[in-house]
Order: C-alpha cells, then sequence, then structure tokens
C-alpha cells in the first residue's frame, strides 16, 4: 500500500495539524496541493495538504487506517469510482454520477473505523469554468467515456446542453452512458439527448463544444477528424500545456482553453467542503481566496 505522504505536524509548535490530500496515479504532476495550501492560507488555516500515489485496489485499506488527524481528500483518476463505492453518504451529484471526487471525513463508525462522505465537485466546477470561459454548450461533444465524462456530460447538461455526443474508442462504454443518461434533465430544463459514436468518426457538423476528457499523452494520437478545430476545445488535462491535442488543435485554427480552469473551480468547492462540509456556502472573503488560488497555478 502507498504510504500517507508527509505533513501533519506544525514546525513551529509540534501540534498536530488537520491533514488532506490528493490521492491517484498518476499523481506527481499534479497541482492541487499548490491550489489548496494558497486558500488555506489565505484563510489563515495550518492546514497540510500533501500528494499519495495510490491504485483503486488499494483505496478501501487507505482510507480504514487513517487516523483522526485526517480531514478529507481529493479523488483523481483511477479511484473515483472506487471512492464512490466506499462513501458512506453521497450528494446528489455524486450518487446521480456514480462519481466521487472528495471524501470528507464524518463521524467513524460503532467499530471505530473512519466513515467518508462523498461528493462530486467536477459537474459543478467544469461548469463554472466553461461558463467563464463564455463557451456555448448546446451541442457538446465529450470525447472519452471515463468517470470524468461523466462529470462533463453533466455539467453539459446544467449549463442547458440540447444534446451531448460522446466520443469513445470503446462503443460499449460511450452505449452505457447514453442507456443511463439520454432523456435526463435538470430540475425545470429540458430532457438531454445522449448520443454515441466512435473517437475517430467526424464530429456533427452543429457541434458547438468540445470537451475533451482524454489522458493528456492520448490525445497527442487523436485524428483531427472534420469538424474537429472548428469549435471550441475544452481539455481537463493541463499538464503539460498546451496538451498534445490542444497543441494540435490550435494548429488546426480553433481554440483551446486549459483544464487548470476546472482545476481551480471545484478545488474551490472542495475547500467549502472541507472547511464547512458544505459545497454550496461560500468561503469568507472568497474573492480573495479564489484569487490566490488561480495564482497558485
Amino acid at each position: 500500500m502507498a504510504g500517507a505522504g508527509a505533513g501533519g505536524f506544525s514546525a513551529a509548535d509540534g501540534v498536530l495539524r488537520e491533514r488532506l490530500a490528493v490521492l491517484g496515479s498518476p499523481i506527481a504532476h499534479s497541482k492541487s496541493p499548490a491550489v489548496h495550501t494558497a486558500a488555506y492560507a489565505e484563510l489563515g488555516l495550518d492546514w497540510a495538504y500533501d500528494r499519495t500515489e495510490l491504485q483503486a485496489e488499494e483505496l478501501e485499506e487507505y482510507l480504514a487506517s487513517r487516523d483522526a488527524a485526517w480531514r478529507g481528500f481529493s479523488l483523481t483518476m483511477p479511484l473515483k469510482e472506487a471512492a464512490h463505492r466506499l462513501a458512506a453518504v453521497l450528494d446528489p451529484v455524486a450518487a446521480e454520477s456514480g462519481v466521487v471526487n472528495t471524501l470528507l471525513r464524518i463521524a467513524s463508525g460503532v467499530d471505530g473505523a473512519p466513515r467518508w462522505a462523498g461528493f462530486n465537485t467536477d459537474v459543478p466546477g467544469l461548469a463554472a469554468a466553461i461558463g467563464a470561459a463564455g463557451l456555448d454548450p448546446a451541442r457538446t461533444v465529450v470525447l472519452g467515456a471515463g468517470a470524468t465524462a461523466v462529470s462533463a456530460l453533466l455539467a453539459a447538461r446544467r449549463l442547458g446542453a440540447r444534446s451531448v455526443t460522446i466520443a469513445a474508442r470503446r462503443p460499449a462504454a460511450a452505449e452505457l452512458l447514453v442507456e443511463r443518461f439520454d432523456g435526463t434533465e435538470e430540475p425545470g430544463g429540458s430532457p438531454l439527448r445522449v448520443l454515441a459514436r466512435g473517437l475517430t468518426e467526424p464530429l456533427p457538423a452543429d457541434t458547438t463544444l468540445v470537451v475533451s476528457t482524454l489522458p493528456g499523452p492520448a490525445g497527442g494520437d487523436l485524428p483531427l477528424t472534420a469538424g474537429m478545430g472548428g469549435a471550441p476545445l475544452f481539455d481537463v488535462a493541463y499538464d503539460p500545456w498546451p496538451s498534445p491535442l490542444a497543441e494540435r488543435w490550435r494548429d488546426a485554427g480553433g481554440a483551446a482553453h486549459p483544464g487548470t480552469d476546472m482545476l481551480v473551480e471545484q478545488a474551490l468547492l472542495q475547500v467549502r467542503i472541507f472547511r464547512g462540509g458544505d459545497p454550496g456556502i461560500p468561503l469568507p472573503e472568497e474573492p480573495t481566496v479564489l484569487a490566490s488560488m488561480r495564482a497558485a497555478v
């Protein structure tokens, strides 16, 4: 099992600190420690936020062995579905998506083992980033069919998309998302049309936005078929930036937006959760905190 990472005690007085970390694999590139540390410094919280390399099969044992100093975790690939399974309670977005990217420690069970509340901040975080960039999600194409693709689909639906096309190498995975989400809707919204197509098939001519959830290197080998470059790209990858796909997209004449925008927006909601237990309650002086988080990227 992977180690717990460094930190946990204040160098100044030796007092046990609240501990947080981002978990996943690969994890060395993650900017989450810098982003979160900037937020807690701005809030005057002496909290330690680390990173730990962890595989999905290690997550259950890892969580069960955390002592009372551990307040919560951010989760990235490949842990988001395993975290959903292990969470004792789920927020509505996590429950619908089947994806958890945030775990908050709650009261221990009768056996003394820690219990965790699961949240999905990817959906509102990506929706906020797309909205802030002024992009039109009306007819969105999502590249990929994994956990982050589910969040991208729901983010587009939240922003009022009329259709989302899942373009994936694995047809069965794309069809599964069609079965789960075609015809669903936001409260007061219209039913969403969800379709599936191959990753290398030409994009629909009326595509208004492409969201890539592919790992950074995978985009380098993706053929730029008809329509790619014509619609703006939001690439959730950010290291390196521009990603191989974003670089080729721009060479084809299209605009490409970095995943760091999503990283900061979803991290802001995680900070709300870790501090107050609710992603809907703003932080004190939140604009200043958000500016510090953006500067850390």
